[in-house]
């Protein structure tokens, strides 16, 4: 059966600029957010799950793929959105989550959790055997790579049960999830060797141990040379790229790039993007930032209208939180003291995302909501603090309440995707 994905993208082989952007989040207003965009759009929504975050051992959300599902088409059906629409993805699935231990017992590992993807109807598949394990003497070549690739393959081939096949989403070098962990200054696009070596060697072993499933490898995960660290963003520069888009596009076959770490990209960088080929763009910690941006200002209005015994005081028990539990932070966030704490709270890196499912954090903000509907914000006000939902609000767009407000922010970020993904 044809992949509704598939079908789409296909359009980029006719030479038609069309693409879909991949939301990878698990917090409901995100997808509340991206399943409204769709709705207006008339579009496919993709929604991933990285494998940290979703597994058989319920990842850093407590969700097993079902799980993960089920929460999904929920937040997706309450804003509207059909769920023949949906397509659910598996991100860097693959050893990743455990690759401290010997590849053996990863592998084994990733084999069960890709398993589980497919069998509760994740239909796009990102196998990602690209790191190395404990007992790797070196970073694993192209051709073990390709083996460990191919073996999650056969899994997900045999976990299928109805409905799309699964398509499936390879490559090599593949940028660490969330955004680079240091400084980043500049940084080159892969070059054309390199992805020529990737895709001729997964086709080689792919076509010996999974047959027939060739067919069904949409896209290849390269870089354009984008990416962000704490504070600042490598703009796509469309002449880095050139070589490798021609070479995409002087391929026999229908495949597109899959870009990560497309967060924060000026919006001209995303239509630029899908036009050379890089049709399915990630974005993720993007999308929590604008949510923390619009929280913030939501709380500045509390402090404004809300006597203060009665305030949620959601950014000093964030704070709380994640200096208690540092471990999601303090491997990132360098420096001193000060510095860390501007970075815990604005950091392009959004290390703050794995904190607001924590009950004292979820507490205050439902607080923060629940005073502020309890009030009624001065339109003026509005437009200091949130000037793009203030003129929706005017023009009868968006609701005046504090949830539809972040919802609307964080489509904001989303509007710059789906402008560029459109064919034209």
């Amino acid at each position: 059966m044809s992949h509704r994905l598939h079908q789409h993208l296909l359009q980029q082989h006719r030479g038609i600029p069309t693409g879909i952007y991949s939301v990878c989040s698990a917090h409901p207003w995100v997808v509340r957010a991206a399943a409204e965009q769709a709705v207006e759009d008339g579009s496919l929504l993709l929604i991933e799950a990285t494998s940290n975050q979703v597994n058989q051992f319920g990842g850093y959300t407590g969700m097993r793929p079902a799980d993960f599902r089920s929460f999904v088409l929920k937040h997706a059906a309450e804003a509207g959105l059909d769920h023949s629409r949906l397509i659910l993805g598996g991100d860097h699935l693959g050893p990743n989550p455990w690759r401290s231990m010997p590849a053996a017992e990863a592998m084994t590992r990733a084999e069960t959790m890709v398993a589980e993807y497919v069998a509760a109807g994740y239909t796009k598949i990102h196998l990602d055997a690209s790191m190395a394990c404990a007992d790797d003497a070196t970073h694993p070549s192209d051709e073990i790579v390709a083996e460990r690739a191919a073996r999650l393959c056969r899994v997900a081939e045999a976990a299928y049960v109805s409905g799309d096949s699964p398509i499936y989403v390879i490559g090599t070098e593949v940028p660490v999830p969330g955004g680079a962990t240091h400084a980043v200054h500049e940084l080159a696009a892969t070059s054309t060797e390199a992805a020529a070596q990737t895709l001729a060697v997964h086709k080689r072993i792919f076509e010996q141990q999974v047959p027939g499933v060739w067919d069904r490898v949409i896209a290849l995960v390269v870089q354009p040379g984008v990416e962000f660290d704490h504070d600042a963003v490598i703009d796509y520069e469309p002449a880095k790229a050139a070589q490798l888009s021609a070479w995409l596009r002087a391929q026999p076959e229908p495949i597109v790039f899959e870009a990560h770490s497309t967060d924060y990209q000026l919006p001209d960088a995303y239509t630029a993007l899908v036009r050379d080929g890089f049709a399915i763009l990630k974005v993720g910690p993007g999308l929590t930032f604008a949510m923390r941006e619009a929280l913030d200002a939501l709380e500045d209005i509390e402090a404004q209208l809300v006597e203060e015994p009665r305030r949620s005081k959601l950014s000093m028990v964030l704070e709380t939180a994640m200096l208690r539990e540092p471990e999601n932070w303090l491997p990132y966030y360098t420096g001193s003291a000060a510095h860390q704490a501007l970075l815990r709270r604005y950091s392009y890196s959004d290390r703050v995302r794995y904190y607001w499912a924590k009950p004292e954090v979820n507490k205050a903000v439902d607080q923060l909501i629940s005073n502020l509907a309890a009030t009624t914000i001065p339109e003026s006000m509005l437009s200091r603090y949130l000037p793009a939902q203030y003129l929706r609000m005017r023009e009868g767009k968006i609701s005046a309440d504090p949830a539809s407000l972040i919802v609307d922010r964080i489509r904001d970020v989303l509007r710059n995707y789906a402008a560029a993904c459109r064919p034209v």
